[in-house]
């Protein structure tokens, strides 16, 4: 099993700037692929950045915060980041990372299905 802890999250203004952190624990063998997502009361979670950890240059985002959110991952502290730029209202959300031990894909980094573990979220909100 492993064990995910967000962190990183705040109150910033419309165009701020704010640096989510993920550290993960135990069997972190299967933790292959990592990814971001976020969640609105009444919505459900939508993938927002995923990244293959054995290389970190396979990074996959969603098409509305392609270059302005980044995201990476330090295999020696096991912890995958988020920058997050340019933030907007709109990105209000619980920030939530996932993973899961099969590799990243075009077609399924998205999917909250795909992942096995999840931690328990880091609010983030933005005010115009």
């Amino acid at each position: 099993q492993v064990q995910l802890a967000e962190s990183g999250g705040g109150s910033v203004q419309a165009g701020g700037s704010l640096r989510l952190s993920c550290i993960a624990s135990g069997y972190t063998a299967n933790t292959n692929c990592m990814g971001w997502f976020r969640q609105t009361s009444g919505k459900g979670r939508e993938g927002v950045a995923a990244i293959y950890t054995v290389v970190g240059t396979n990074q996959y985002y969603a098409g509305y915060v392609k270059g302005r959110f980044t995201i990476s991952h330090d295999r020696a502290k096991n912890t995958m980041y988020l920058q997050m730029n340019g933030l907007q209202p709109e990105d209000t959300a619980m920030y939530s990372c996932a993973a899961r031990a099969s590799f990243c894909t075009d077609g399924s980094w998205q999917g909250a299905m795909y992942y096995k573990d999840w931690g328990r979220g880091t609010q983030v909100t933005v005010s115009s």
